[in-house]
């Protein structure tokens, strides 16, 4: 569902699953989502909810040989319909890079410590472009100043080391951005950075956005970074989607148990500093022996309220709300809010 936007990028009933000699573990089940040029969907939740896997899905960069793949992810090139799970994977190595990017969580251990910073973004733009290695390093220059890398021209010889790690976010940025793409991942792309720097690099995303008209997806666990940067916001538990909507529904009509428990574990300025943070019981399930039923069902307060049960023997459906909104949860929306 993207707002009003022809989808660049559509999954259906993805799942992903890796055989281990401890059992099936079950990363993503039967999870759909899409977003447009031009739209930001934030995909949000704890470590092992399934988050990175279906990004790295989108990307085709599981290896086919030790993974479990189920459902279509079509990216609407202007070629035409690629569907990344069914496509030969020269075809998927082909637009990676090119038409789909993605920003790796750490951005130290993302660049190669003996390379120039030059020499790491031009080779992305030369698997993609026809040119010398004068014309890379000058795309380079360009898109370092782009993102805000002072004395670009200068920089571009300079090593990781020789940047913070705000500068470093950048240059992982450039190195995304070189070949103009269509889509956009990123994954934590503010974690390990200062407040003032998130906010950064956060403006700096949505400029680059607007100046690409790009897709972008973005990964996080920190609730404050997408409240005001995604249009759309996606819930993931337990490896599926709990809840769906705008940021404006996720954020004052939360209807999931687990949504609302994000939400209530983040801190408020508002709120006088004798009042405690309220935390989520328990701890996020093991994804090889998840729960019956609800995944949540352990963890969640609401469980009484649920007649017969069924919070422990049934998975509740996605069930909607309003036009673009989605919970995965028995109980209705005022009972989800109400009392707490």
């Amino acid at each position: 569902m993207s707002l009003h936007k022809e989808p660049f990028v559509d999954v259906r009933n993805l799942s992903v699953a890796f055989p281990t000699e401890a059992g099936l573990v079950k990363a993503t089940s039967d999870i759909s989502f899409s977003v447009g040029l031009g739209e930001t969907l934030a995909i949000v939740g704890e470590s092992g909810s399934g988050k990175t896997v279906s990004s790295l899905a989108v990307m085709g960069l599981h290896n086919r040989k030790r993974t479990q793949i189920s459902g279509d992810i079509i990216l609407n090139l202007e070629s035409g319909p690629l569907n990344v799970i069914t496509a030969d994977p020269e075809e998927v190595r082909k637009v990676r890079g090119k038409a789909m990017s993605m920003i790796f969580q750490d951005p130290m251990s993302s660049l190669h410590p003996f390379y120039t910073i030059g020499n790491q973004i031009g080779e992305g733009w030369l698997l993609h472009n026809e040119g010398s290695k004068k014309d890379a390093r000058e795309a380079a220059i360009k898109i370092l100043d782009l993102v805000g890398i002072p004395g670009a021209s200068k920089r571009v010889d300079d090593y990781p080391h020789q940047f913070s790690g705000g500068m470093r976010q950048r240059v992982m940025i450039a190195m995304a951005l070189v070949n103009n793409p269509r889509l956009l991942i990123a994954d934590e792309p503010t974690t390990a950075l200062d407040v003032t720097v998130q906010a950064q690099i956060l403006t700096l995303l949505k400029d680059m956005q607007k100046e690409f008209n790009m897709a972008i997806i973005i990964i996080t666990h920190d609730l404050g970074v997408v409240a005001e940067f995604s249009d759309r916001i996606n819930v993931m538990y337990g490896g599926r989607i709990v809840e769906s909507g705008s940021a404006e529904d996720i954020f004052y009509r939360p209807t999931h148990p687990y949504a609302k428990g994000l939400l209530d574990s983040v801190p408020r300025i508002h709120v006088g500093k004798s009042e405690r943070l309220k935390a989520i019981p328990g701890q996020p399930p093991s994804l090889i022996n998840l729960p019956t039923g609800c995944a949540f069902n352990p963890r969640c307060e609401y469980v009484d309220q649920v007649p017969g049960g069924r919070c422990l023997t049934d998975i509740p459906n996605l069930y909607a709300i309003g036009e673009s909104h989605v919970s995965r949860c028995f109980l209705s929306e005022n009972a989800a809010v109400s009392g707490k």
